[in-house]
C-alpha cells in the first residue's frame, strides 16, 4: 500500500498572503529615487532656446515688488533695481548662481529611513496641494477638510511604499486663525508621518513659533539643522513676474533657520503665463532663476528646489486643467529644463480634473504620473489623492494612488538588457530540453518579484472567480 503524497498545506489564501508580505529592499522591483531620463519632449536645440528666452526675460524686464529686505539681498549680488522699481538679473549674475548653487541636496525624514537623495536623474512621488474639500466617495460629494483629514492623510502615506514624502495637500478649513492653522499643519504632519513633510506659512510672523516646535520635535536646533526634515513650500512669485512680497519675507526666514525652500511658480497657460506651452516654462523657469539667485544671496548654497509648478487651463472655460496632456508635457518639459541647470527640481504629476476616483481620474493621474517619471523628473508634487482640478483631496485615492505610482515607478526603472535578461540559454533550454514552458523555471520564480510590481488595490483575477 503506498503512502499519501505530501500535500501543501495552506492553500492559495496563504500563497497569496505570503506574496503580499513586505519585501526585502533588495529585491523591491521598485523604490524611492530610481533614475530615468528615457523621455525627452524638448530637443537639445529647444532646450538652449528656452534658456536663452528666459536670460532675456529676466535681464529686460525682471521681477517687481520685491520686499526691501529683498532688494538689499539681491542688488548686494548683482542685480539691478530699476526706476521703476523692477529689479533686473545681468545674465552673468543667472549663469553664475546657476554655477555655484547646491546640486545634492537630501530631503530628510525623521527617522533617517526615508530620506529623499535629490540630484540628476532620481524621481520620488508626494502630495501637495491646499484643497479646501474632502472627496466623500460614499455620499459622491465634498466636504470642508480639517486638521484631522490632514493627519489622516499623514498616516496614510506613512503607510505607503510608493508615496515618498508627504507635502501638505489640503487646507485645515476647521481653523479659522491663520496662525493656529499653520502651526497645526506643521504638527498633524510631524505627528503623522516620519517621512519628509513640505508646508506653507500664510504670515511670515508665523515662521519663529514653527520652528519652535520643530526644534522640540528634532531634539534641539542643532538637531534640527543636521537634519531638517520639513521644507517651505513658498509661493515667491505672483506670475507674471511679480515677487510675492510676505511669501518673500517667509521664505528668507526660512532659509536662515535652514529649512529646504522649494521656489515654487505656479501661472496659469493663457492667464498668467503665455498660452503656449514653451512660453509658459520660459516663464516658470525666469521666475525660478530668480528665485534661485535669490535664495543664493540671503545664503550661498541654501538648498532649494527649482519650482516650476505651470498648469494648463481650459482657454474656453477658463477652468484649471491638472489632468490634460498640455499639463503633462509641460512638467516633463520642466524636467528637463531643471536637469540642463543641474539643479534639484520639482514640477506636477497625478493631478485629476475627476471629482471622484473614477476612470477619468484614473487615465489622467497615470498619463502624466508616468511622463513625469520618464522625464526624470526629481520631485513630483501632486502625485495622488487630488480631484477637481487642486480643490478636491480623497483618502481614497491616495491609497490607489500608490499602486498607480508603482506602475508609474515599474515604467522609470525601464529594461535592464545584458547577458542574464537576453535569456537565451533559458530559451534553449525550455525548447530543447523541458515541456516547453517557462512556468518552473528558476529564473521565472527568481525574477518573479524582483522584476514584477503587484497591485495591492487592483483586480486580476478571472471574470469567475
Amino acid at each position: 500500500m503506498k503512502d499519501n503524497p505530501p500535500r501543501r498545506t495552506g492553500g492559495r489564501a496563504a500563497r497569496r498572503a505570503s506574496r503580499a508580505a513586505p519585501l526585502d529592499d533588495a529585491i523591491r522591483p521598485v523604490r524611492p529615487g530610481m533614475e530615468c531620463d528615457a523621455l525627452k519632449v524638448l530637443s537639445q536645440a529647444d532646450i538652449l532656446k528656452i534658456h536663452n528666452a528666459a536670460l532675456q526675460v529676466l535681464e529686460e524686464i525682471g521681477l517687481a515688488d520685491a520686499p526691501q529686505s529683498g532688494v538689499d539681498h539681491l542688488t548686494r549680488a548683482g542685480a539691478i533695481h530699476g526706476p521703476d522699481g523692477r529689479i533686473r538679473f545681468p545674465r552673468a549674475l543667472v549663469e553664475d548662481t546657476v554655477a555655484h548653487a547646491n546640486r545634492q541636496i537630501t530631503l530628510y525624514s525623521r527617522d533617517g529611513v526615508h530620506d529623499l537623495e535629490l540630484s540628476g536623474k532620481r524621481v520620488h512621488y508626494g502630495t501637495a496641494g491646499a484643497a479646501v474639500s474632502m472627496v466623500d466617495v460614499e455620499g459622491r460629494n465634498y466636504r470642508d477638510s480639517t486638521v484631522q483629514d490632514l493627519h489622516d492623510a499623514a498616516c496614510i502615506t506613512d503607510r505607503l511604499d510608493n508615496i515618498h514624502f508627504l507635502q501638505r495637500p489640503m487646507v485645515a478649513r476647521d481653523i479659522p486663525d491663520n496662525r493656529e492653522m499653520d502651526l497645526n499643519t506643521v504638527y498633524a504632519c510631524c505627528s503623522g508621518t516620519t517621512k519628509h513633510i513640505g508646508t506653507s506659512f500664510s504670515d511670515p510672523a508665523h515662521v519663529a513659533e514653527a520652528f519652535e516646535m520643530l526644534h522640540l520635535i528634532a531634539g534641539g536646533e542643532a538637531e534640527w539643522r543636521a537634519r531638517p526634515f520639513v521644507s517651505n513650500s513658498n509661493c515667491f512669485v505672483v506670475p507674471p513676474m511679480k515677487f510675492a512680497t510676505e511669501a518673500c519675507q517667509t521664505m528668507e526666514l526660512c532659509i536662515e533657520g535652514g529649512m529646504p525652500v522649494l521656489l515654487l511658480s505656479a501661472g496659469m497657460a493663457g492667464a498668467t503665463t503665455p498660452s503656449t506651452i514653451a512660453g509658459a516654462i520660459v516663464q516658470a523657469v525666469a521666475e525660478c532663476l530668480a528665485g534661485l539667485v535669490y535664495v543664493n544671496a540671503v545664503r550661498p548654497g541654501a538648498p532649494a528646489i527649482f519650482g516650476t509648478w505651470p498648469f494648463g487651463l481650459d482657454l474656453r472655460s477658463g477652468a484649471m486643467t491638472g489632468g490634460s496632456g498640455e499639463q503633462a508635457l509641460l512638467s516633463a518639459g520642466c524636467a528637463q529644463m531643471h536637469k540642463f541647470y543641474g539643479v534639484p527640481g520639482g514640477a506636477v504629476g497625478g493631478i485629476t480634473d475627476a471629482k471622484l476616483p473614477d476612470m477619468q481620474a484614473g487615465w489622467e493621474a497615470m498619463c502624466s504620473n508616468v511622463m513625469a517619471g520618464l522625464s526624470g523628473l526629481n520631485m513630483v508634487y501632486e502625485a495622488a489623492g487630488m480631484h477637481a482640478s487642486l480643490l478636491g483631496f480623497c483618502h481614497e485615492s491616495l491609497i490607489l494612488g500608490d499602486d498607480l505610482i508603482g506602475h508609474a515607478l515599474r515604467c522609470v526603472r525601464g529594461i535592464e538588457v545584458d547577458d542574464e535578461t537576453l535569456a537565451v540559454e533559458q530559451i534553449r533550454e525550455v525548447c530543447l530540453q523541458s515541456p516547453g514552458h517557462y512556468l518552473g523555471m528558476g529564473q521565472t520564480l527568481a525574477r518573479m518579484q524582483s522584476d514584477y510590481v503587484y497591485p495591492s488595490t487592483g483586480e486580476r483575477m478571472s471574470p469567475k472567480e
